[in-house]
């Protein structure tokens, strides 16, 4: 396994070095610091700071090195995925407001849709990882999330939950709603919900990792909220889907970006099946770039 950290020297960053020191550790990951200085003469500051943290990785067994860039983020970091092939990318993220669609830095954003690996968003006071939350619509198009939270499950000893939020139907479907809450009947229903939580559940446990399933009923960002603050996770797990046609840019829905918005843990954003980064457009550019 391949991990790149990214950091420009300030609190956000020292954060995804410590989660992403943590899953290098137990995943025993070779791991790259990508520093990356925006201004012109912060580059001596912040080689020494990732000098620092490197040693601390070192002294912990994992296999590290540094790189630092300088200019535009986004940019910077592109080039370093389209020039590697790494399996997750650890970033951090302050909060900037607390209204409109970005709460948090619009880079934030941009390297979510912008590179082909998973992004963990590092955020919080969040020290380990040992509770996931996967959000999942009960669709094929999950399973990436769900093989990547039980790969990192499995080597950081954590449980995952399979969560999957309805809208209120109609009174005319009361039946529908008391065979969903009763969660064995939907489980060994024949349903296309029932089929695919049985298949994730059976994926993450043939992995070691312990799995429940639970089915909430509402609003989803609400009822996402209440879950979370019942249940008290490290983690929370979402997908994307990305766009056709020439440029394949990621996408990232309105529900992935308000969980970014108002999440108070980290946040893996997983990637969807039979994309290929190698053979996409803007990784060509930017391997062309970093030569």
């Amino acid at each position: 396994m391949r991990i790149l950290i990214c950091s420009n020297g300030m609190p956000a960053g020292d954060q995804a070095a410590r989660l992403g020191g943590l899953i290098a550790r137990r995943c025993k990951a070779e791991t790259t610091l990508l520093g990356i200085a925006e201004r012109p003469g912060d580059e001596d500051d912040l080689r020494k700071a990732l000098e620092m943290t490197n040693k601390a990785l070192q002294s912990e067994g994992v296999a590290s090195r540094i790189v630092v860039g300088e200019g535009e983020p986004v940019t910077q970091i592109m080039n370093e995925t389209a020039a590697g092939n790494y399996d997750l990318v650890v970033i951090g993220a302050e909060q900037k407001t607390r209204s409109g669609p970005y709460w948090r830095s619009r880079k934030t954003y941009e390297v979510i849709k912008s590179i082909a690996p998973p992004v963990l968003v590092a955020m919080g006071p969040t020290t380990e990882l040992k509770k996931f939350l996967v959000c999942t619509g009960g669709k094929k198009f999950i399973a990436p999330a769900v093989r990547l939270a039980g790969t990192l499950g499995a080597a950081l000893g954590a449980t995952v939950t399979l969560l999957h939020i309805m809208a209120e139907p109609p009174a005319l479907y009361a039946g529908l709603i008391e065979m969903e809450e009763d969660l064995q009947r939907l489980l060994d229903s024949k349903s296309e919900l029932g089929i695919n939580l049985t298949r994730q559940k059976a994926d993450l446990e043939n992995l070691g990792v312990s799995t429940v399933v639970r089915i909430r009923h509402g609003f989803v960002l609400d009822e996402l909220s209440r879950e979370v603050n019942e249940g008290g996770y490290d983690l929370i797990v979402a997908g994307s889907s990305t766009g056709t046609g020439i440029v394949r840019h990621y996408i990232m829905g309105d529900l992935t970006r308000s969980i970014l918005n108002r999440a108070s843990c980290p946040v893996l954003v997983a990637r969807p099946e039979h994309v290929s980064p190698g053979t996409g457009f803007f990784r060509r550019i930017f391997a062309s770039a970093a030569r």
